[in-house]
C-alpha cells in the first residue's frame, strides 16, 4: 500500500509539472536584423567645395549654375546673297557680273527660256556654254524684237564677263564670233578702232537699242573697263533690227555664252 501511495504521489507531481510548463508562452527567438543598428539612407553631404573650386559669393552662391546637355549636333545657319549671274555649266563657276569673286551655285541649275506664245521659241543650246573659239550662232527670226537695256562688264579670277540685259522675258537671236575683217560701223562703214588683237563681235537679231522715239536705251556706246583680257567694248550697230557690240580683247581667247533669266540676260565670258 505504501508503494502504491508513493507511485500515485509521483504521478500527481509529474502531472503538475507538465501543466505548469504548458501554461507558459514560448517566445520566438529574435531576428538577426533586429540586432543591427538602424541604417541611414540620407546621402553624405560634402563638408566643403571640391579641391580647386573657387568659393561663390552673393547671388552666385544662392543660385548655382545648372548645366543642360542636349543631344545631336548643332546645325550651322549660313546666310548669303544669291549670285544673279549664276550658274556656270563648266570649269570655274562664274560669279556676279560686277566683278565679285566667283562662288559655286547654290540650288540653281541651267536656266532655259520659256517658249513664246506661238510655241516657236528656240531654246538655248547647252553646247554654247562650253569654252570655244568658234562662232556661236542662235537663230530666232520669229522672236519678237527685244530691247537692249544695259551693258556691263567685270573681271573674275579666270575670265572677264560681259552682260547684255534686255527688257521683257525673251532673248533675241544672237551670233558671237571673232571678226575676220576689220570692224566697221554698220551705218556709215567707218572703221571702228578697238584696242586689242581679238575683236569679238556679239550681234543680236531681231533687237534694238533705242526707244520708239529714237532715244538710246544704253547711255554710252563705248566702255573701256581695262580688264585682264577685255580692254574695250563698243557698239557698232543699231539699225534695222540688228544690234552689235564688239569686245576688244588683248588676243583671241576662248569664250562661252550663257542665257540667264530674271532678268533676261545674255552673258559672254572670255577666258584669261
Amino acid at each position: 500500500m505504501k508503494r502504491a501511495g508513493r507511485w500515485l504521489s509521483s504521478l500527481w507531481l509529474a502531472g503538475c509539472l507538465v501543466a505548469t510548463g504548458c501554461s507558459k508562452k514560448e517566445e520566438a527567438p529574435p531576428h538577426p536584423a533586429a540586432e543591427l543598428p538602424p541604417s541611414d539612407d540620407t546621402p553624405a553631404q560634402p563638408s566643403g567645395p571640391p579641391p580647386g573650386t573657387l568659393p561663390r559669393e552673393g547671388e552666385a552662391a544662392a543660385k548655382p549654375p545648372v548645366h543642360v546637355v542636349t543631344g545631336g549636333p548643332s546645325v550651322p545657319v549660313v546666310a548669303g546673297a544669291q549670285d544673279e549671274d549664276l550658274p556656270a555649266p563648266t570649269d570655274t563657276p562664274p560669279g556676279d557680273e560686277e566683278g565679285a569673286p566667283s562662288k559655286p551655285p547654290t540650288g540653281t541649275g541651267a536656266q532655259t527660256p520659256s517658249p513664246s506664245n506661238g510655241g516657236g521659241y528656240t531654246p538655248e543650246d547647252p553646247k554654247n556654254r562650253e569654252w570655244t573659239s568658234s562662232a556661236v550662232d542662235m537663230k530666232r527670226q520669229d522672236a519678237p524684237r527685244a530691247t537692249l537695256s544695259s551693258v556691263r562688264a567685270g573681271a573674275h579670277p579666270d575670265y572677264d564677263r560681259v552682260v547684255f540685259e534686255f527688257e521683257g522675258t525673251q532673248l533675241p537671236g544672237y551670233k558671237v564670233e571673232y571678226a575676220k575683217e576689220p570692224v566697221v560701223q554698220c551705218g556709215s562703214g567707218d572703221p571702228a578702232a578697238l584696242a586689242g588683237k581679238g575683236q569679238l563681235q556679239v550681234t543680236f537679231t531681231p533687237a534694238r537699242a533705242h526707244t520708239d522715239q529714237g532715244q538710246p536705251t544704253v547711255a554710252t556706246r563705248e566702255l573701256k573697263p581695262a580688264l585682264p583680257v577685255l580692254l574695250e567694248l563698243e557698239r557698232t550697230c543699231d539699225f534695222e533690227g540688228e544690234v552689235t557690240w564688239v569686245l576688244g580683247n588683248k588676243s583671241v581667247q576662248p569664250f562661252r555664252v550663257l542665257e540667264l533669266r530674271e532678268p533676261t540676260r545674255l552673258v559672254v565670258d572670255v577666258k584669261h
